[in-house]
């Protein structure tokens, strides 16, 4: 079963991934905020990260920086801050896509 890490501060938004990934094949953690993701992501056997950039602690653009550097999974920024600056500096720093917030929850069922 592919595994996926959600970092995301938002419990409701993580429950409703979870809600659309579990039935189609995935297992789903979650964790809230960008440390434990860091922790959680570098332990574990991740098929796919879904970051959020606005997280207490350390932002999702410092987490996903360590993260290219710790691990070979697939990151996408799924974030509220939808500018065109972000989504530039999120693929810069390695994401693999980037959604902007609200979206659609089949949108990931793509990756």
């Amino acid at each position: 079963m592919e595994q996926v890490l959600i970092i995301d501060d938002d419990m409701k938004l993580c429950e409703l991934q979870t809600y659309f990934l579990v039935p189609e094949g995935f297992q789903a953690d979650s964790v809230n905020d960008g440390e434990k993701g860091l922790e959680r992501a570098c332990s574990g056997n991740y098929s796919l990260i879904v970051l959020d950039v606005m997280l207490p602690g350390i932002s999702g653009f410092e987490v996903l920086r360590y993260l290219c550097t710790k691990t070979n999974a697939p990151v996408i920024i799924l974030t509220a801050r939808g500018e065109e600056i972000d989504r530039i500096v999120g693929l810069e720093i390695g994401a693999d896509d980037y959604l902007p917030k609200p979206f659609n929850p089949r949108e990931l069922e793509c990756f």
